[in-house]
């Protein structure tokens, strides 16, 4: 898709991938043929410039044709470079990696807790995003008001545009924070399908909190030219990488 568009964020996509299929294919409650269904778990993509891998887990859930994703960021495509909710089923909300994906699954979440629902509000934010103070006011709102059916997890691949998170503004201990906000954390890493789903699963009844997972994960994982490499952070690869990458993914 992106060699296609000439135009992405591979690395992301490759970080946050593993996570959105176990999302996707193990843990949400959802209907494709009914996207707005109230019963729904609501998942918000918070680091919204990834989305060849989200628009790729939508259509293999089938809230649209994967035909649909030739289309991939062409004139006139559905599929933007940022997901947008007035165009495609499935996106709850318009993103960015600008810190509102949080504050939006932090209202969801307090929504359903007054109406008392039993869906769940998840959000996967980057960790370069965890800069933004507007994803620590929300924090701390989440935590005051205990709201056990939300889960945020962090694609924590320590890299961000430019620059690794810990030379920009460093966010270690990244844990140790979330739980004086009043958040339960885990740690795990974000490429093992099996600890992703034991601990998003897991029922929040009686937690009495909401949950950061913190997913540690490899930037561009399972393309060696990528794997950790800041520059493909967003980035095309010529037709000899793409061929390259293709050879080691399948």
């Amino acid at each position: 898709m992106v060699y296609e568009a000439q135009l992405g964020h591979p690395g992301g996509d490759f970080s946050s991938a593993d996570l959105l299929a176990s999302l996707y294919f193990g843990v949400l409650r959802f209907d494709p043929k009914v996207p707005n269904d109230p019963r729904r778990d609501r998942f918000v993509m918070s680091k919204g410039h990834c989305t060849g891998a989200f628009y790729s887990a939508l259509a293999g859930a089938g809230f649209f044709s994967e035909d649909l994703l030739d289309t991939y960021m062409q004139p006139m495509s559905r599929l933007n470079g940022h997901p947008n909710r007035n165009y495609l089923p499935g996106v709850e909300t318009n993103t960015g990696p600008l810190g509102h994906g949080l504050p939006v699954a932090v209202g969801i979440a307090i929504a359903g807790q007054i109406d008392g629902a039993d869906f769940r509000t998840f959000v996967l934010t980057g960790d370069g995003e965890q800069q933004e103070g507007s994803n620590w006011e929300a924090g701390l709102t989440a935590g005051h008001r205990r709201l056990e059916n939300l889960t945020m997890i962090i694609d924590r691949n320590r890299l961000q545009q430019g620059a690794r998170t810990e030379d920009t503004a460093g966010l270690d201990p990244l844990d140790d924070k979330w739980r004086a906000f009043g958040w339960q954390v885990e740690i795990i890493d974000g490429h093992d399908c099996q600890q992703i789903y034991d601990v998003l699963s897991a029922s929040p009844k009686g937690r009495g909190k909401p949950l950061c997972v913190i997913a540690n994960t490899v930037k561009g994982k399972g393309v060696s030219f990528m794997n950790d490499n800041v520059a493909w952070h967003h980035g095309v690869p010529n037709q000899e990488q793409y061929e390259q990458a293709m050879r080691e993914l399948v």
